[in-house]
């Protein structure tokens, strides 16, 4: 299971319409390693500007690479984490994750980020099992 779900939050999905600040609670304490990336790359980008901020260090291990990829391959957790920070983000490979501000400013560096060309200039024998 990807979500430690608790009781609670399970019955108020079977009753219908789930809050969705409980869902990213979910998410923070479940998958605390892709938490703690977005986290931080929210705030660096935040603090230094720019186009986006984005993460190009492998996770320490299988537990925290496995985080990233459930956290950014479903669209439920990556939507509920983007509304909750209020960013777009992008993902390359099994480690490379970007945040982009909403600001339509920042499209078209998106499009180069999440680019066929882009994903294949990032790749790398040393991630090719990742």
């Amino acid at each position: 299971m990807s979500l430690d779900v608790s009781p609670a939050l399970l019955e108020q999905a079977e009753r219908g319409e789930v809050d969705e600040a409980a869902f990213v609670d979910c998410v923070r304490t479940s998958l605390p390693f892709a938490w703690q990336m977005i986290s931080n790359l929210v705030a660096q980008l935040k603090v230094d500007g720019g186009a986006f901020a984005d993460n190009q260090t492998p996770p320490p291990d299988e537990q925290a690479r496995g985080q990233l990829l459930r956290a950014l391959a479903s669209d439920a957790i990556r939507g509920a984490l983007q509304r909750h920070f209020g960013v777009r983000l992008a993902f390359q490979n099994c480690h490379r994750v970007a945040v982009f501000p909403l600001d339509p400013s920042a499209d078209e560096r998106l499009a180069r980020f999440t680019s066929v060309r882009a994903q294949l200039l990032n790749q790398s024998p040393e991630l090719r099992d990742c």
